[in-house]
């Protein structure tokens, strides 16, 4: 008997040379292993105390406007935080509501979009300089001026249309076959690159471009490239894909001064690109976290800093709900509006189509995202919402003075310092498209465009 090396007492035998690699071997599995389930089972973060306000508040917001449902992540530092669903998934049930409750995402669906066509543009399939006639040949404008459209500039957002042209046609229920060739009536009011004017129609063709430089369907693309490697188990695209879902929430619309259940509307599930996308507040958790560098291999850093990069300002955006107050500036840039709160950047986007609203935002400095989803069309509910939340965790954490004027690139921590800005022609990136942050006037409304009372897709 002799003193074991780690101390005590026991037999101990020196192992055949043969043997002593495998037990290395094993050990480092071992290691690996339990590494792994470590990571994965750590002890869940306690929420801040401005968390926890919010959960109390977005409780009461969603019971005085009587909203049927609601659910809401609050990521951090690369972690779901907090994650909760609200009420029931249609009036009158007793079905609950939670984190993992499908939801239409509508307009949030152009984030993904955006990720693809820069994913693809990273592998040399795709150009962002692409003509609009080269992906979607039936699209005409008046005077052939879509030959001087870009598929940045469709998912930029800054084509020179008037906003949401003709998506009174998508809500009447009309197909792509019926309403496109109305197009051939409107003429931009300011050359592609230079103004906003918010798209669904236009946006929703940039699936042609996706599909024919990858040769793969889009939602199945989505699936490979998005869903499946960051572990987004329940969303999906389309509509047969959302009725497949066990757990999902059906929409409402406010009528003689109460909410109603309605049907789940076909019309912009035709638009994948633009309004297709299915999900859950925990599947859009992973999303955001994505964006502040959680999955690399998946979601590049320089194609987060490229895709919100301010490109064309969105003065309607100044004055929104509940956000006029606090906003200095906003932006789109590729699929992704970017708001300035004094000199804090807040990349985000919000959906809307029948009786549900949407929005996901993130602060870059503080490593921090919130997902809200809403089974009622309550635009204001949901930018109250949102800017109480963004008021108060910029309060609670305010810029140090040396700040960063770009919402390109996270920081390593909710106290270090934010990284420097990043180019929008970031190197090694095939045909980025140039950024331009000038002081951009908005479309101006076309004699003959028809245009959604709403701008249903998005508020």
């Amino acid at each position: 008997m002799r003193r074991h090396p780690a101390g005590g007492w026991g037999y101990h035998r020196r192992l055949p040379s043969a043997v002593r690699p495998c037990m290395s071997l094993f050990r480092f599995a071992l290691f690996f292993i339990l590494s792994a389930w470590a990571s994965v089972h750590a002890a869940p973060l306690v929420p801040a105390p401005t968390h926890v306000l919010f959960d109390g508040e977005i409780r009461r917001l969603v019971d005085e406007a009587g909203i049927p449902g609601a659910a809401y992540a609050i990521v951090v530092d690369g972690r779901v935080e907090s994650a909760y669903g609200i009420g029931v998934r249609e009036l009158g049930g007793k079905a609950p509501v939670d984190a993992d409750t499908v939801f239409r995402i509508a307009s949030v669906s152009k984030t993904f979009t955006a990720q693809l066509v820069a994913t693809l543009a990273d592998e040399g399939r795709l150009d962002w300089s692409l003509p609009l006639p080269r992906f979607a040949p039936e699209f005409r404008l008046k005077g052939g001026s879509e030959q001087r459209i870009r598929l940045q500039h469709v998912i930029g957002q800054s084509s020179g249309l008037v906003p949401n042209a003709f998506d009174n046609l998508v809500d009447a229920g009309q197909s792509l076959q019926q309403i496109l060739p109305q197009f051939r009536t409107l003429e931009p009011s300011c050359a592609p690159g230079q103004c906003y004017g918010y798209q669904n129609i236009l946006y929703g063709l940039s699936v042609q471009a996706i599909e024919q430089a990858s040769g793969r369907r889009y939602g199945d693309l989505l699936a490979q490239r998005v869903f499946e490697p960051l572990g987004m188990e329940h969303a999906s695209v389309g509509r047969d894909a959302f009725f497949a879902a066990p757990d999902r929430a059906l929409p409402h619309v406010r009528r003689d001064g109460g909410w109603q259940r309605v049907e789940v509307e076909p019309n912009y599930y035709q638009l994948p690109a633009a309004a297709g996308v299915n999900a859950s507040a925990n599947d859009l958790a992973l999303w955001l976290i994505a964006q502040m560098g959680g999955f690399p291999q998946t979601v590049r850093a320089a194609d987060v800093a490229m895709l919100t990069t301010p490109r064309v300002t969105t003065p309607k955006d100044l004055r929104r709900g509940h956000w006029k107050d606090l906003l200095a500036s906003a932006h789109y840039g590729l699929g992704w509006r970017i708001y300035r709160i004094g000199g804090e950047p807040i990349v985000l986007h919000a959906g809307w189509v029948q009786g549900y609203v949407a929005e996901i935002s993130y602060s870059p400095r503080l490593r921090t995202g919130l997902v809200v989803l809403l089974n009622a069309e309550s635009g204001s509910a949901l930018n109250e919402i949102g800017s109480q939340f963004w008021q108060r965790e910029l309060a609670a954490f305010p810029a140090p003075a040396e700040a960063t004027r770009s919402a390109a690139t996270p920081a390593s921590s909710r106290t270090a310092k934010p990284g420097a800005k990043v180019s929008a022609s970031t190197p090694g990136k095939r045909n980025a498209p140039e950024a331009r942050t000038g002081a951009a006037r908005p479309a101006a409304p076309a004699r003959n465009a028809a245009r959604s009372p709403r701008g249903q897709g998005a508020p």
